[in-house]
Order: structure tokens, then sequence, then C-alpha cells
């Protein structure tokens, strides 16, 4: 068996978005979750374990697979709630996507876009309870508000891990944040080092770099 390394304490607490406190270590309740698959590729694996375990246990699909759009309910059963959730793309051996420390009890839709995949999924014929490499570095919730103080409106935003190679997908997707709005970025939990990036109408970007969105819950604009 593979085993992949024992996870790290938890946080003692995980800011939620809107200043919703979650005492995540001590909680218990029904870990089931909506798979949701907003990028451009069909999910073949999927595995979730609780953050104590040692190994990434059973395929959770099965036979399933989800394809770009769709979703797929995986049962969990009741007790712990934080777990570490990892998708596989396209096939056996394709890129890999995870989320950690993640409190399935306080989530419905848990979303996976491809921004974050990398290859190394399970190889073929390798067992299913494969290792997890280590993942140094502050987890949490990185997830902010967006607060336009200035005079220009923000067209774009982008936010992306430090340790990533690429800007990722426009945070706003259709919207834009107009002087004086406020407008809430969601972030998956865990890792909090990301460089960010806003781009005015206009043309003009602003960026930040090496940021612990974790201890952040309001980013101001213009940046100073």
């Amino acid at each position: 068996m593979l085993m992949r390394r024992v996870a790290t304490a938890a946080a003692a607490a995980f800011m939620a978005f809107g200043g919703f406190a979650a005492g995540a270590l001590a909680q218990t309740g029904d870990p089931s979750f909506n798979l949701v698959n907003r990028s451009s590729r069909v999910i073949y694996e999927a595995y979730a374990s609780p953050t104590t375990d040692n190994t990434w246990g059973q395929d959770r699909l099965g036979q399933n697979v989800v394809p770009a759009g769709r979703s797929f309910v995986v049962r969990l059963p009741q007790g712990q709630c934080l777990y570490d959730v990892r998708v596989v793309y396209d096939q056996q051996g394709g890129p890999a996507e995870e989320r950690r420390n993640i409190n399935l009890c306080n989530v419905r839709d848990l979303t996976f876009d491809g921004s974050r995949a990398q290859q190394g999924g399970p190889q073929q014929g390798a067992p299913q309870q494969q290792a997890r490499p280590p993942q140094g570095g502050p987890t949490g919730n990185p997830s902010f508000n967006l607060v336009n103080q200035g005079q220009r409106t923000v067209m774009q935003v982008f936010a992306s891990l430090t340790t990533d190679n690429n800007w990722g997908p426009d945070r706003l997707g259709a919207d834009t944040v107009a002087p004086g709005a406020v407008f809430p970025v969601r972030l998956p939990e865990g890792p909090c080092m990301y460089d960010i990036r806003f781009v005015y109408d206009g043309g003009q970007p602003q960026e930040r770099r090496n940021v612990n969105l974790c201890e952040v819950v309001n980013v101001t604009l213009p940046l100073q």
C-alpha cells in the first residue's frame, strides 16, 4: 500500500467567508457533498479522506465519471467533518487537483474547475489507497472581500497560488466591481499563500504577491 504523509495539525480555527467562525476540529456531522465539475475535462476518480488518515482510500465515484458541467453526490459517513479531497481528470494517470483541510459539514457544493490541476494522478494498475505529496505553508480559508475605493471599475481579478505558473481564471466571471462596491472573492479552503492581480477598465493592472489571504478579510483597491 502506498502511504501518504501523516496530516499536519489543522489550524485552531478557520475564518469562513463572511465572518463565520468554524470550530472545525471539534465539529461532527454529515460531510457528504455535491462534487461539481466546472472544468472542461471529465473527472474519472474522486477521493475524500479525513485529514487524520494516512491513505486516500477508495475512489468515491466507483464506476461513475463526472463529465464537464455535471455534478455527482459523494456520500460520506456521519462523523468527522475535516477532509482532504482529490479528483483525477481525463483518465487514470491524468492530472489531479486537490483541496485540503475542508470542513465538509459546512459545504454543500465542492467545485473543481481544473485551474489547479497538476500531473500526477494514480498510475494504471496502482492501488486505490495512494500517497499524497506533502504540502507546506499555512492552510485555511483564503476567501476575501474585494473593496474598490478607487475611481475606476475593476474588470478582472486573478488569484493563484504562489506555486502556480499561471494566473488561472478570472475570479469575477461576468461581473465587474464599480467604484465604491464590494465583491466577495471565493477561493477553495487549503493553501493560504496567493499572488493576486487586478485589472481596471482601460487595461491597467495592479499586482501583489506572496499574500497570506487566510489572514486577510478585505483587500482594498487601489493597492498601496
